[in-house]
């Protein structure tokens, strides 16, 4: 089946080997830039002003790194000093980075919110009055640059599955792989051919193929661990009756659960709040292009609040709020009943913006992914003898000890707990996450954490290792 015409219009175009340049230098300058700290406080002087004289600044110090990289360019871009006469240099420098983001959610973890903001402030139309220019354009998107060079018939072609289809080499011989690479190049080469245009050359074609493997390599990282977790779910255990001493029961106030449920309505819990997040995952490049929409459109203002974790922007998230209503239906009728609370927090002191919402179920495969390659892993440690006649002795073997993990992880990363009262807690839609991370918290207690170790876990937050 051919790639879906209206998906392509939310996956980002892959950053050429000249946009990388400037990405560094977009890194560079928001590294440094003190914008939140300036700008997100609560004083009499004027916000306007002081947005105003930040984003300049940044812009400042993007055009001086643009000099000392590339002096010509520099002084041809910035000979007057006029921010104005640049506008669509840096609306695009802002937009690599943007769309950088989106394709690579573990970059830039310590400057795209400062990134957003920035985008946010210079929006509103006082600051923009006074910039002079805007600095938020469109992204650009594979369905964008295939329209404007006329080369839309790519996504109808049926030999773009083969072109962008992921090649997996576990389970294969090393001939079959390359003959698979071989098959997948001839692909995209014939696609390049057919259909470049005069307004689009064949490597411009190629690089919006890329960008669609991209998008099945994202899929593989984030959603794939929510279908080998409802495969386990479904292996270990039955929704109608528990082994004597697998019972997934949870009881309110017992080991620090916020909720009450017996072995058949947590056993549908779990599966449900997994097969959620992989709706999520699937359609994540779409809720980011609407969160962006959400954050950066002109009428959408916020207002700085103590949330009880400092202050936040608190905007409402509409368009994103609508696409998550969208996706937790079709979840409710694959699956035929809800258990718990169907609320999605959005634009309250849970989840300010859509910022917020990003950033948090972009944590689904930090928790999922190190989780599912300790167990997978365990079969290979244990082959190992020193290693094997531990896991035997302390925990009964291979096989008993991933069942056990996985009951502690279906029981108590579902529990409603986390929070630091009952209302933001329990079992909301954004409360299953929050359990899920306060388990995270734990692992280190647990009596099985010293074999997390063994097969090379460093932690959950995707920094290091995972």
């Amino acid at each position: 089946m051919s790639l879906s015409l209206e998906r392509a219009k939310y996956i980002p175009l892959r950053l050429s080997l000249e946009e990388r340049k400037y990405l560094r230098l977009l890194e560079a300058a928001l590294l440094v830039s003190e914008y939140t700290d300036k700008v997100d406080v609560l004083t009499y002087t004027s916000r306007t002003k002081r947005a105003v004289g930040q984003i300049k600044e940044l812009c400042s110090i993007i055009s001086g790194l643009v000099v000392a990289a590339d002096y010509g360019l520099g002084q041809k871009l910035f000979a007057d000093r006029d921010f104005a006469a640049n506008e669509t240099f840096y609306r695009s420098i802002f937009e690599l980075g943007r769309r950088h983001k989106i394709q690579n959610p573990e970059k830039m973890r310590g400057t795209y919110g400062k990134l957003v903001y920035v985008l946010m402030d210079a929006q509103a139309p006082e600051v923009k009055e006074q910039l002079g220019f805007a600095c938020v354009g469109p992204l650009k998107t594979v369905h964008a640059a295939l329209e404007d060079g006329g080369a839309l018939g790519v996504l109808k072609d049926p030999l773009v599955e083969t072109a962008t289809m992921e090649i997996k080499a576990e389970g294969k011989e090393r001939w079959a792989v390359q003959q698979e690479i071989r098959k997948k190049e001839r692909a995209i080469e014939v696609l390049a051919g057919r259909y470049a245009t005069a307004a689009m050359s064949q490597e411009a074609i190629r690089q919006c193929l890329y960008s669609i493997g991209d998008n099945h390599a994202y899929l593989r990282y984030n959603r794939d661990p929510c279908e080998k977790m409802l495969e386990w779910l479904n292996k270990y255990f039955s929704p109608d009756a528990a082994e004597p001493g697998y019972s997934l029961a949870i009881h309110m106030g017992r080991a620090g659960a916020r909720l009450s449920h017996d072995h058949h309505r947590q056993f549908h819990y779990v599966s449900q709040s997994l097969s959620l997040w992989r709706e999520i995952a699937h359609d994540m490049f779409q809720l980011w292009y609407l969160a962006e929409q959400d954050l950066l459109s002109d009428g959408n203002m916020y207002r700085l609040r103590d949330t009880g974790q400092g202050l936040n922007r608190v905007q409402p998230a509409p368009r994103v709020s609508r696409a998550m209503q969208g996706i937790l239906n079709r979840a409710q009728r694959k699956l035929g009943y809800w258990v718990g609370s169907s609320v999605v927090h959005l634009g309250d002191h849970n989840v300010p913006n859509a910022f917020m919402f990003i950033d948090k179920y972009t944590q689904v495969a930090r928790i999922l992914g190190p989780l599912c390659l300790c167990l997978e892993q365990l079969d290979r440690i244990s082959q190992d003898s020193g290693v094997r006649a531990y896991i035997d002795g302390s925990f009964g073997g291979v096989e008993k000890l991933r069942k056990d993990v996985l009951l502690d992880f279906f029981r108590h990363a579902f529990d409603g707990s986390g929070a630091d009262n009952f209302f933001d807690a329990g079992s909301c839609i954004d409360g299953r996450l929050t359990s899920a991370w306060n388990w995270c918290s734990k692992t280190e207690k647990k009596s099985y954490f010293p074999v997390f170790l063994l097969t090379g876990f460093l932690g959950f937050d995707g920094k290091e290792g995972f």
